[in-house]
């Protein structure tokens, strides 16, 4: 049988996803065994809620249940979801995140950095913010909730990283019930410092307009259209300083994409006049890259 062959761009591109997601789940083990439990946070997401039932059944029934089992368990459903509706590659390399993670909680020893309840709750969730971050940005994820956001991002073009915070806030006011609104509130702090670091440096749901004042528009129309698969306008206009003829070529892009076009363009045209906007909403099809 034939099998494709990978090229060296796509190796390079699977390369980097699966050594993100080993170091994602380096810094995920570490970060729950050192700042979350010496904090007795709740953080966000199926490792939240793992923790949860971990201290419910230990404070309960006296039973310390392994990390890596109840988390296994949990993200049962959502693998299935990340196989059927986002894709082979993302899945599989989340699955990495998600064992890998599971086996370094039980096996690498507990130790506390600090006591200091509100510096373990910035730093800590600094540390889980990135973690997420590195393995969001090389297309793979933390599993749990990650399956989820991408999926409902992707379905409905929203940037879902702020509905996960409602979802987590939700854990919390349970946890606060259960075990005392300390660490509660505390978590609290925890998820919405990582929710945002997440936010910052995970840019693929960002939207951002490009407007290009070029004299050769279909050279630059051809470079965003090759690089980003997106489309763009042109408009016919004149320079108010020398009163030449101009084209305003007009592009909605995602975040992730502007620094590599606005290096690509100056390479087509150096005179060209490039001015990028932060866009809010749009209404109608936008294409978005399944790299997953």
């Amino acid at each position: 049988m034939n099998q494709k062959k990978l090229s060296k761009k796509e190796l390079k591109v699977e390369v980097t996803r699966y050594a993100a997601a080993v170091i994602s789940s380096i810094i995920f083990a570490i970060n729950i065994n050192t700042f979350i439990n010496a904090g007795n946070l709740f953080p966000g997401g199926f490792t939240g809620i793992t923790l949860l039932i971990q201290k419910v059944v230990l404070k309960y029934w006296g039973i310390t249940l392994p990390f890596s089992v109840i988390n296994y368990s949990l993200n049962a459903f959502p693998i299935i979801l990340g196989f059927r509706k986002i894709g082979i590659k993302f899945t599989a390399s989340s699955c990495v995140v998600v064992i890998l993670t599971g086996f370094l909680t039980d096996i690498l020893p507990v130790f506390t950095v600090t006591y200091d309840v509100l510096l373990i709750s910035i730093f800590g969730a600094l540390i889980n913010g990135l973690a997420v971050a590195i393995s969001l940005n090389a297309g793979a994820g933390s599993g749990g909730t990650d399956f989820i956001a991408i999926y409902v991002g992707e379905k409905y073009d929203i940037d879902p990283w702020n509905y996960v915070l409602i979802f987590n806030a939700t854990i919390l006011v349970i946890a606060g019930a259960l075990f005392g609104w300390d660490a509660a509130l505390y978590s609290i702090i925890f998820q919405f410092i990582s929710t945002q670091v997440v936010n910052t440096m995970h840019k693929k749901f960002k939207k951002m307009t490009m407007l290009v004042i070029t004299n050769k528009p279909k050279e630059v129309y051809d470079s965003i259209n090759k690089k980003t698969h997106h489309t763009a306008t042109k408009f016919e206009g004149t320079g108010c300083y020398q009163g030449e003829d101009k084209s305003l070529v007009y592009s909605v892009v995602t975040s992730n994409e502007v620094r590599k076009m606005v290096d690509e363009i100056h390479e087509t045209d150096p005179d060209a006049f490039v001015n990028v906007l932060k866009t809010e909403y749009i209404e109608g099809n936008f294409f978005s890259s399944k790299d997953y």
